[in-house]
């Protein structure tokens, strides 16, 4: 078994060739999380929920995009144990502004601010404006 999740600026980039695959043991199981960018098996193809595997060069592929929704209880939990520590130490260090200033993390994982888009590849992806966040911030 072989899972791919690997995230580019625009595009996955693709780090297992189709001649890899064509050398892989017949049966095996190729997992790309990374479809929803293009994936980063170059054999990969979008599947879905319904048929969610494919195979190809005799390897079974499951290329289905945003995996969570399938366990949507599962997922809330997981991502709220994520998500509680986090905000409560936003919270502690005096709310959004102070956090996004100094955690980069945080200030290099936002996709949006007041309404404003600031991710570089999500406006490449879909050909729109954005703003640099550190133009933004107080």
């Amino acid at each position: 078994m072989a899972i791919g999740a690997v995230r580019g600026s625009n595009r996955s980039p693709v780090v297992v060739t189709k001649t890899m695959v064509e050398n892989m043991k017949r049966g095996a199981v190729i997992i790309d999380v990374s479809v929803d960018m293009g994936g980063c098996f170059e054999t990969t193809e979008i599947t879905n929920h319904d048929k969610p595997t494919m195979v190809k060069n005799g390897v079974i592929h499951y290329g289905v995009p945003n995996i969570p929704a399938r366990y949507p209880k599962t997922s809330s939990i997981s991502i709220s144990n994520i998500f509680t520590p986090y905000l409560l130490s936003m919270a502690e260090s005096g709310g959004l502004e102070n956090a996004i200033r100094f955690d980069d993390g945080l200030k290099n994982g936002l996709y949006f601010y007041r309404g404003i888009l600031t991710n570089k590849s999500v406006a490449d992806w879909f050909d729109m404006s954005y703003s640099d966040i550190n133009l933004l911030i107080f």
